[in-house]
């Protein structure tokens, strides 16, 4: 159960909200896993679907590296739910920090998801704080960047079958980080009798 923190709606009826919670227990179509390009699931946010989805996880990923090769920022790859709510897991390939051309790269990851989600249908998709856990990239600038491709998507692409997109954070420094800047930029707030968990 995640608990609602900041919430926006559009005037299309799309909603994008900023969670805190854990993303492998949400009962949303898809949630999105900060992975590598060779979908070894080993830590961070990876490990943690790993463990709470199951073996098929690790299995599909596996089955999907041999058959696309590896993953890029742009083009995620995606599996099953396998023991978790969601339906599906798409697997976004996040830059590390320091690799050159970062934020462009951390962009089209976002996009890639996105439109990932809507090739598969789906109304509804959770994503982490990609890439600013092991892959070092600095918070507040993840957060600028995130919510700005979150925001032009679901006003822009109208054909997309995406209704609620949640972004869903874990821990204090990286909820501190996000909800900073959404703050300082004069987002939405809390939706109305704010803070209930969904």
């Amino acid at each position: 159960m995640s608990e609602i923190l900041r919430e926006k709606a559009f005037s299309n009826g799309r909603i994008f909200q900023i969670t805190q919670g854990d993303i492998t227990l949400e009962p949303l179509d898809a949630i999105v896993n900060a992975a590598n390009a060779y979908l070894q699931h080993g830590g961070g946010v990876a490990w943690a679907i790993w463990r709470r989805g199951g073996e098929a996880i690790q299995r599909e990923s596996d089955e999907w590296v041999r058959k696309y090769g590896p993953v890029t920022h742009e083009k995620p790859a995606y599996t099953s739910g396998g023991l978790m709510p969601c339906k599906y897991v798409i697997h976004a390939v996040g830059p590390v920090w320091g690799a050159g051309d970062e934020d462009q790269k951390l962009a089209a990851t976002v996009r890639g998801a996105l439109e990932r989600a809507s090739e598969l249908g789906l109304r509804s998709l959770a994503l982490p704080a990609i890439s600013t856990g092991i892959f070092g990239f600095p918070k507040e600038r993840a957060a600028d960047i995130l919510f700005a491709e979150i925001e032009r998507y679901l006003s822009e692409q109208i054909a997309s079958s995406l209704e609620l997109v949640r972004l869903v954070l874990f821990d204090t420094p990286t909820i501190e980080a996000f909800l900073s800047v959404w703050d300082a930029q004069g987002r939405s707030s809390l939706p109305a009798g704010g803070g209930q968990e969904t």
